[in-house]
Protein backbone atom coordinates (compact mmCIF):
# COMPACT_ATOMS: atom_id res chain seq x y z
CA UNK A 1 0.00 0.00 0.00
CA UNK A 2 1.71 3.79 -0.79
CA UNK A 3 2.61 5.49 1.68
CA UNK A 4 0.25 8.43 1.71
CA UNK A 5 -2.57 6.16 1.19
CA UNK A 6 -1.47 3.98 4.45
CA UNK A 7 -1.02 7.91 6.39
CA UNK A 8 -4.44 8.08 5.19
CA UNK A 9 -6.41 4.83 6.26
CA UNK A 10 -4.43 5.50 9.80
CA UNK A 11 -5.89 8.67 10.43
CA UNK A 12 -9.68 8.34 9.55
CA UNK A 13 -11.64 7.86 13.12
CA UNK A 14 -14.93 7.48 13.73
CA UNK A 15 -15.56 11.19 13.53
CA UNK A 16 -13.55 12.17 10.67
CA UNK A 17 -16.59 12.09 8.48
CA UNK A 18 -18.77 13.83 10.94
CA UNK A 19 -15.94 16.96 11.58
CA UNK A 20 -14.80 17.45 8.32
CA UNK A 21 -17.77 17.86 6.74
CA UNK A 22 -20.62 19.30 9.43
CA UNK A 23 -20.41 22.95 7.95
CA UNK A 24 -21.57 21.94 5.07
CA UNK A 25 -23.58 18.65 5.31
CA UNK A 26 -26.70 20.68 5.48
CA UNK A 27 -26.19 22.64 2.33
CA UNK A 28 -24.84 19.51 0.30
CA UNK A 29 -27.27 16.79 0.73
CA UNK A 30 -30.48 19.93 0.73
CA UNK A 31 -33.40 18.10 -1.33
CA UNK A 32 -31.90 14.80 -1.82
CA UNK A 33 -34.07 12.92 0.96
CA UNK A 34 -37.34 11.67 1.70
CA UNK A 35 -37.19 13.10 5.07
CA UNK A 36 -41.47 13.23 4.98
CA UNK A 37 -41.46 9.99 4.53
CA UNK A 38 -38.75 9.21 6.94
CA UNK A 39 -40.73 10.35 9.76
CA UNK A 40 -44.30 9.20 8.56
CA UNK A 41 -42.41 5.19 8.60
CA UNK A 42 -40.27 5.72 12.22
CA UNK A 43 -43.00 7.68 14.21
CA UNK A 44 -46.09 5.23 12.98
CA UNK A 45 -43.30 2.46 14.78
CA UNK A 46 -42.59 4.41 18.08
CA UNK A 47 -46.35 4.80 18.72
CA UNK A 48 -45.08 8.36 21.11
CA UNK A 49 -42.41 6.33 22.38
CA UNK A 50 -38.83 6.51 23.05
CA UNK A 51 -36.43 6.23 20.28
CA UNK A 52 -32.73 6.13 19.40
CA UNK A 53 -31.08 7.54 16.52
CA UNK A 54 -27.59 6.37 15.86
CA UNK A 55 -25.07 8.60 13.73
CA UNK A 56 -28.15 11.82 14.58
CA UNK A 57 -25.95 13.81 13.26
CA UNK A 58 -27.42 17.50 12.40
CA UNK A 59 -30.90 16.37 12.86
CA UNK A 60 -32.49 16.26 9.82
CA UNK A 61 -34.77 13.26 11.31
CA UNK A 62 -34.54 13.85 14.90
CA UNK A 63 -35.62 17.55 14.64
CA UNK A 64 -39.12 16.48 12.76
CA UNK A 65 -39.40 13.14 14.54
CA UNK A 66 -39.73 14.77 17.68
CA UNK A 67 -41.95 17.39 16.36
CA UNK A 68 -44.45 14.10 15.24
CA UNK A 69 -44.61 13.49 19.26
CA UNK A 70 -41.94 10.81 19.48
CA UNK A 71 -39.22 10.96 22.32
CA UNK A 72 -35.90 11.03 20.46
CA UNK A 73 -32.24 10.59 21.79
CA UNK A 74 -29.20 10.48 19.80
CA UNK A 75 -25.64 8.96 19.69
CA UNK A 76 -23.15 10.13 17.39
CA UNK A 77 -19.13 10.35 16.89
CA UNK A 78 -18.65 13.96 15.85
CA UNK A 79 -19.66 16.70 17.95
CA UNK A 80 -18.86 18.97 15.33
CA UNK A 81 -21.74 17.58 14.06
CA UNK A 82 -24.05 17.42 17.30
CA UNK A 83 -23.22 21.38 17.64
CA UNK A 84 -24.89 21.85 14.77
CA UNK A 85 -27.95 20.15 15.67
CA UNK A 86 -28.09 21.91 19.27
CA UNK A 87 -28.07 25.22 17.26
CA UNK A 88 -31.43 24.85 15.43
CA UNK A 89 -34.90 25.32 16.63
CA UNK A 90 -35.26 22.17 19.28
CA UNK A 91 -32.53 20.79 18.95
CA UNK A 92 -31.46 21.60 23.12
CA UNK A 93 -33.94 19.32 24.21
CA UNK A 94 -32.65 16.03 22.50
CA UNK A 95 -30.01 14.01 24.30
CA UNK A 96 -26.99 13.13 22.18
CA UNK A 97 -24.37 10.86 23.53
CA UNK A 98 -21.17 11.50 21.93
CA UNK A 99 -19.59 8.18 21.04
CA UNK A 100 -19.02 5.30 18.75
CA UNK A 101 -22.46 3.63 17.89
CA UNK A 102 -20.98 0.07 17.89
CA UNK A 103 -21.64 0.60 21.76
CA UNK A 104 -24.38 3.38 22.00
CA UNK A 105 -22.62 5.00 25.24
CA UNK A 106 -27.02 4.95 26.40
CA UNK A 107 -28.83 3.25 29.35
CA UNK A 108 -32.29 2.41 29.40
CA UNK A 109 -34.64 0.58 26.89
CA UNK A 110 -36.24 2.27 23.91
CA UNK A 111 -39.26 1.35 21.85
CA UNK A 112 -37.72 2.49 18.77
CA UNK A 113 -33.78 2.28 17.33
CA UNK A 114 -32.55 3.76 14.15
CA UNK A 115 -29.82 4.10 11.54
CA UNK A 116 -30.23 6.17 8.30
CA UNK A 117 -28.51 7.11 5.19
CA UNK A 118 -26.00 4.04 5.20
CA UNK A 119 -24.34 5.51 8.10
CA UNK A 120 -24.24 2.03 9.69
CA UNK A 121 -21.68 1.29 7.04
CA UNK A 122 -19.52 3.76 9.07
CA UNK A 123 -18.51 1.13 10.94
CA UNK A 124 -15.38 -0.37 9.34
CA UNK A 125 -15.61 -4.09 10.37
CA UNK A 126 -17.82 -6.96 10.16
CA UNK A 127 -17.06 -7.55 14.15
CA UNK A 128 -18.05 -3.66 14.63
CA UNK A 129 -21.26 -4.30 12.94
CA UNK A 130 -22.10 -7.34 14.74
CA UNK A 131 -21.36 -5.85 18.29
CA UNK A 132 -23.69 -2.99 16.84
CA UNK A 133 -26.87 -5.20 16.62
CA UNK A 134 -25.67 -7.15 19.69
CA UNK A 135 -26.10 -3.95 21.37
CA UNK A 136 -29.25 -2.75 19.75
CA UNK A 137 -30.78 -5.77 20.85
CA UNK A 138 -29.48 -5.26 24.32
CA UNK A 139 -31.41 -1.60 24.43
CA UNK A 140 -35.23 -2.39 22.17
CA UNK A 141 -37.97 -3.21 24.62
CA UNK A 142 -40.32 -6.26 23.95
CA UNK A 143 -42.28 -5.06 21.11
CA UNK A 144 -39.55 -2.42 19.89
CA UNK A 145 -37.80 -2.39 16.50
CA UNK A 146 -34.40 -1.98 14.87
CA UNK A 147 -34.70 0.10 11.37
CA UNK A 148 -31.76 0.53 9.73
CA UNK A 149 -31.62 2.26 6.03
CA UNK A 150 -28.71 1.17 3.46
CA UNK A 151 -27.55 0.91 0.01
CA UNK A 152 -27.72 -2.64 -2.23
CA UNK A 153 -24.05 -3.41 -3.07
CA UNK A 154 -23.38 -2.88 -6.95
CA UNK A 155 -20.03 -3.57 -7.70
CA UNK A 156 -20.79 -2.61 -11.56
CA UNK A 157 -20.46 1.03 -10.64
CA UNK A 158 -16.07 0.56 -10.24
CA UNK A 159 -13.84 0.05 -13.21
CA UNK A 160 -10.77 -1.68 -11.79
CA UNK A 161 -11.64 -1.13 -8.28
CA UNK A 162 -12.40 2.20 -8.59
CA UNK A 163 -14.78 5.22 -9.70
CA UNK A 164 -14.81 9.06 -11.03
CA UNK A 165 -18.18 10.69 -10.60
CA UNK A 166 -19.51 13.90 -11.51
CA UNK A 167 -21.96 14.98 -9.11
CA UNK A 168 -22.68 18.72 -9.46
CA UNK A 169 -21.26 21.37 -11.87
CA UNK A 170 -22.25 24.78 -11.65
CA UNK A 171 -21.00 27.95 -12.84
CA UNK A 172 -19.07 29.00 -9.85
CA UNK A 173 -18.19 24.94 -7.95
CA UNK A 174 -17.98 21.40 -9.37
CA UNK A 175 -18.34 18.51 -7.58
CA UNK A 176 -16.56 15.16 -7.71
CA UNK A 177 -16.61 11.84 -5.83
CA UNK A 178 -13.22 10.07 -6.15
CA UNK A 179 -13.40 6.51 -4.84
CA UNK A 180 -11.02 3.26 -4.50
CA UNK A 181 -12.91 -0.37 -3.75
CA UNK A 182 -11.32 -3.04 -1.69
CA UNK A 183 -14.14 -6.19 -3.05
CA UNK A 184 -12.16 -8.45 -0.09
CA UNK A 185 -12.47 -6.13 2.45
CA UNK A 186 -15.76 -4.75 1.20
CA UNK A 187 -14.35 -1.43 2.03
CA UNK A 188 -14.88 1.78 -0.26
CA UNK A 189 -12.73 4.97 0.37
CA UNK A 190 -14.15 8.08 -1.11
CA UNK A 191 -13.22 11.81 -1.21
CA UNK A 192 -15.88 14.13 -2.08
CA UNK A 193 -14.16 16.76 -3.90
CA UNK A 194 -15.15 20.46 -4.12
CA UNK A 195 -13.75 22.53 -6.86
CA UNK A 196 -14.32 26.62 -7.03
CA UNK A 197 -12.71 29.66 -7.28
CA UNK A 198 -11.76 29.54 -3.47
CA UNK A 199 -9.88 26.31 -3.72
CA UNK A 200 -10.35 22.98 -3.51
CA UNK A 201 -12.05 21.38 -0.21
CA UNK A 202 -12.03 17.72 0.31
CA UNK A 203 -14.44 15.54 2.70
CA UNK A 204 -13.13 12.01 3.16
CA UNK A 205 -15.48 9.80 4.24
CA UNK A 206 -14.58 5.69 4.37
CA UNK A 207 -17.39 2.96 4.41
CA UNK A 208 -17.54 -1.32 4.95
CA UNK A 209 -20.69 -2.59 3.17
CA UNK A 210 -22.60 -5.31 3.63
CA UNK A 211 -24.88 -7.00 1.61
CA UNK A 212 -28.79 -7.33 2.80
CA UNK A 213 -28.51 -11.09 3.64
CA UNK A 214 -25.42 -10.49 5.18
CA UNK A 215 -27.28 -7.84 7.71
CA UNK A 216 -30.20 -10.53 8.11
CA UNK A 217 -27.30 -12.92 9.48
CA UNK A 218 -26.23 -10.45 11.68
CA UNK A 219 -29.06 -9.52 13.34
CA UNK A 220 -29.52 -13.47 14.45
CA UNK A 221 -26.27 -13.90 16.04
CA UNK A 222 -27.53 -10.95 18.09
CA UNK A 223 -31.20 -12.32 18.53
CA UNK A 224 -33.36 -10.64 16.21
CA UNK A 225 -34.67 -11.65 12.97
CA UNK A 226 -36.10 -9.56 9.62
CA UNK A 227 -39.45 -8.56 9.77
CA UNK A 228 -39.98 -6.31 7.23
CA UNK A 229 -38.10 -5.03 4.15
CA UNK A 230 -38.86 -2.26 2.00
CA UNK A 231 -37.18 -0.13 -1.50
CA UNK A 232 -37.68 2.59 0.88
CA UNK A 233 -39.44 4.52 3.54
CA UNK A 234 -42.37 4.75 1.46
CA UNK A 235 -42.96 1.13 1.85
CA UNK A 236 -42.22 0.34 -2.04
CA UNK A 237 -41.41 -3.38 -2.87
CA UNK A 238 -37.83 -4.52 -2.40
CA UNK A 239 -36.80 -6.50 -5.21
CA UNK A 240 -33.98 -7.47 -7.15
CA UNK A 241 -34.06 -4.19 -8.97
CA UNK A 242 -33.98 -2.16 -5.76
CA UNK A 243 -31.29 0.35 -4.90
CA UNK A 244 -31.41 0.52 -1.23
CA UNK A 245 -33.60 -1.11 1.34
CA UNK A 246 -35.39 -0.43 4.88
CA UNK A 247 -35.04 -2.91 6.83
CA UNK A 248 -37.03 -3.30 10.66
CA UNK A 249 -35.52 -6.12 12.90
CA UNK A 250 -36.98 -7.43 15.77
CA UNK A 251 -37.46 -10.02 18.41
CA UNK A 252 -38.78 -13.58 17.53
CA UNK A 253 -42.48 -13.55 18.17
Amino acid sequence: MPVWLTAAVESYEPQTYGDQIAGVYDELYDGLFDTAGTVEFLSGLARGGRALELGIGTGRIALPLQRAGVQVSGVDASRAMVDRLKAKAGGDSIPVAIGDFKEPPVTGQFDLVFVAFNTFFGLLSQDEQIACFEAVASLLSEDARFVLEAFVPDLARFDRHQRVSVEEVLLDQVRLEVTRHDPVAQRIDSQHVILSEQGTRLYPVRIRYSYPGELDLMAQLAGLRLQERWGDWRRRPFTSESHAHVSVYSRPW
